[in-house]
C-alpha cells in the first residue's frame, strides 16, 4: 500500500512540474493579462496563483513521498 501511495505522489509531483509552468507563457500573453494602462489584471493573478499552488502541491507531494520511502 505504502509503495502505491509513493507512486501516486510521485505521479502527482511530476505531472504538476511538467503541465502547469507550460501554462504562464500563454496566460502572459493573454490580451486578458494586461489593463488598457499595461498594469497586470485579476485574470493574471489568479492564474499566477494557480500555477504557483500547483507547484507548491508538487513540492509537498514529492517531499511526502520520499518521507514515506525513508
Amino acid at each position: 500500500m505504502l509503495v502505491l501511495a509513493v507512486v501516486l505522489l510521485l505521479a502527482n509531483a511530476l505531472f504538476n512540474v511538467i503541465v502547469w509552468p507550460r501554462f504562464y507563457p500563454r496566460i502572459a500573453a493573454d490580451p486578458r493579462a494586461r489593463d488598457a494602462d499595461g498594469r497586470r489584471t485579476a485574470f493574471y493573478t489568479v492564474h499566477v496563483v494557480l500555477i504557483a499552488l500547483a507547484l507548491v502541491l508538487a513540492a509537498a507531494s514529492a517531499i511526502t513521498a520520499l518521507v514515506i520511502l525513508l
